[in-house]
């Protein structure tokens, strides 16, 4: 009985030396094949940078290939063994790794509660509320409620002005003057245009706030039962523009008050016959104290754009280092660092001589 009990543990001992070295073979196959698949990643990338990337920037020598290597096997190092890999006694137990769940059902919606309410009530007829049974017509005992979220799209209306007209009878019956009189009506965006201001205000945003093309609010007010011409649109916004020029005047003038502007430009392409040219689109935007963003549209980059918005200012203009900012700043004595982007006004003793001095170049 001895024998057979020393037998036995002597067997549990070697299968448990047989299920160790297992898994340390396992581990070593396992950090084989990750290696493997790091050096299978590091040939792709560099046959990616070779045949996509710049010629700098390809994997030409051995050095780079045993560098990347080396950092793969500091972060094999520094990598946390998986949990499956160590070999646990059953005696102790295991734990299980829960999933949070999602709660279902529908999230609290913002303002829901603020939204306009139209209630919506179904009945029954009258032949449908007799019962089936006896034939006597059933009362009502209380109803079933839920709630929906609908949007309601937009409409075309339209606006009958009519002006009321007055005379005096007295005046009129003895011909004198009549004294007519014409009820005064709002003004009107467009004189004698037929669209109105909340229309004009939707397709001004939705083209230069939403940067919707002017086709495809066209397309918009067609599937809307009402089609206007993208043309007309494009005459309207005209329109718009010549409206609101006093309004556009007012804020650049307060951006040219900032003790900091800030302007840069873009390539902006513009239909023309034949083809299509490249215009520029420049921005000014003021501080803190003068929050405006003002863009001023020009037919090419040349130093007139930016030497007619700017005028005479002559405190801080922060932009890069184009050459058509030199005008401005040698004609209002401003100090330029096209280097950090930096245009400020110099200090007297930089004044004398030259009238501007570029620093960094």
């Amino acid at each position: 009985m001895v024998r057979s009990l020393i037998l036995e543990r002597e067997q549990q001992k070697q299968r448990a030396n047989d299920l160790q070295g297992e898994t340390l073979r396992q581990t070593k196959r396992a950090e084989e094949l990750y290696l493997q698949n790091l050096r299978l990643q590091l040939e792709l990338q560099r046959y990616k940078k070779w045949y996509y990337g710049p010629r700098a920037d390809r994997l030409s020598s051995s050095q780079d290939l045993a560098q990347a290597l080396l950092e793969f096997g500091e972060q094999l190092q520094a990598k946390a063994v998986h949990p499956e890999d160590i070999p646990r006694n059953k005696a102790e137990p295991e734990y299980e790794l829960r999933r949070v769940k999602r709660r279902r059902g529908r999230r609290d919606l913002a303002n829901f509660e603020k939204l306009p309410v139209t209630t919506q009530v179904y009945e029954l007829s009258a032949e449908q509320r007799q019962c089936p049974c006896c034939g006597v017509e059933r009362k009502e005992i209380g109803a079933d409620e839920s709630w929906q979220i609908e949007y309601v799209p937009g409409r075309f209306e339209r606006l009958h002005h009519v002006r009321k007209k007055y005379a005096c009878p007295g005046c009129e019956g003895i011909g004198e003057n009549p004294q007519m009189e014409v009820a005064a009506k709002p003004d009107a965006a467009i004189e004698k245009g037929m669209a109105g201001p909340g229309l004009l205000a939707y397709i001004v945003s939705s083209k230069y706030s939403d940067y919707l093309p002017l086709y495809r609010l066209e397309n918009i007010f067609e599937r809307q039962g009402f089609e206007i011409s993208r043309a007309t649109q494009s005459i309207w916004c005209g329109d718009v523009a010549d409206l609101v020029e006093s309004l556009y005047e007012l804020m650049a003038e307060r951006v040219r008050q900032s003790h900091v502007v800030a302007t840069d430009d873009t390539i902006m392409p513009m239909l023309s016959v034949g083809k299509t040219k490249s215009a520029r689109m420049w921005v000014y935007v003021g501080d803190e104290a003068h929050a405006y963003n003002i863009f001023d549209f020009t037919l090419n980059r040349g130093r007139d754009g930016p030497k007619y918005f700017l005028g005479d200012y002559q405190q801080v203009l922060l932009a890069d280092g184009y050459g058509g900012y030199d005008g401005v700043v040698a004609g209002n004595a401003i100090c330029a660092n096209s280097k950090s982007g930096m245009v400020s006004s110099p200090p007297p003793e930089n004044r004398a001589g030259s009238p501007f001095v570029k620093l960094g170049l």
